[in-house]
């Protein structure tokens, strides 16, 4: 893919829309923490109270409330204990939908990643999956809530100009237990940035 151009972040309106219908969207945009910076290759989508496989599908918590308020904030999740992994809140207000946002290529300050990554042995590891691309770019908890919008503590998505895939790679969405037969993984056809084969 192309490297990163100057580009703009991506309007309140993008976000304010089924999580199916941003997921294969936000393919192709670049995700940007201070100086580092990735191009989205993978993503799942997960909508709310109607998808099992959603921390939303109870209702509201402590830890999900940010998944139900305002569009266009990250919700950050601790997960195994010991890894964080980052989604782009999306739908409207009151309706809880986000993207995981599960791959990256690494576009900028890639020194800076391979140092926060330095289990990465190559270059096409060190953003492939949900946990290590939180881990590449310094997203933690301290970033659950920000607001993509307006950049907030850095953290933002931004469009440069690089086209969705016009037919993106669908699958089985990972690492859950229920709703698996639901083809809500999407993912740019043969980047070798992908968390895992297909």
């Amino acid at each position: 893919m192309a490297g990163p151009r100057r580009g703009r972040r991506l309007p309140r309106s993008f976000y304010r829309r089924d999580p199916l219908e941003v997921a294969p969207e936000l393919l192709g945009k670049v995700l940007v923490h201070g100086r580092r910076a990735g191009r989205i290759v993978e993503v799942e989508a997960y909508r709310g109270t109607d998808d099992p496989a959603s921390h939303a599908f109870r209702g509201p918590t402590p830890r999900t409330e940010v998944m139900f308020g305002p569009p266009g904030h990250l919700y950050v999740y601790f997960t195994y204990g010991m890894h964080w992994c980052a989604n782009a809140v999306t739908s409207q207000p009151g309706e809880a939908g986000a993207v995981l946002i599960r791959a990256l290529e690494p576009l900028r300050a890639t020194d800076e990643m391979a140092a926060a990554r330095p289990a990465a042995r190559r270059a096409v590891d060190l953003a492939n999956g949900p946990a290590k691309l939180c881990q590449a770019l310094g997203i933690d908890g301290a970033h659950d809530g920000v607001d993509l919008v307006r950049a907030e503590a850095g953290v933002t998505i931004v469009d440069d100009g690089v086209a969705p895939p016009a037919v993106p790679l669908t699958g089985p969405r990972v690492g859950i237990s229920v709703a698996t037969e639901r083809p809500w993984r999407f993912s740019v056809p043969g980047d070798p940035h992908r968390s895992r084969p297909w």
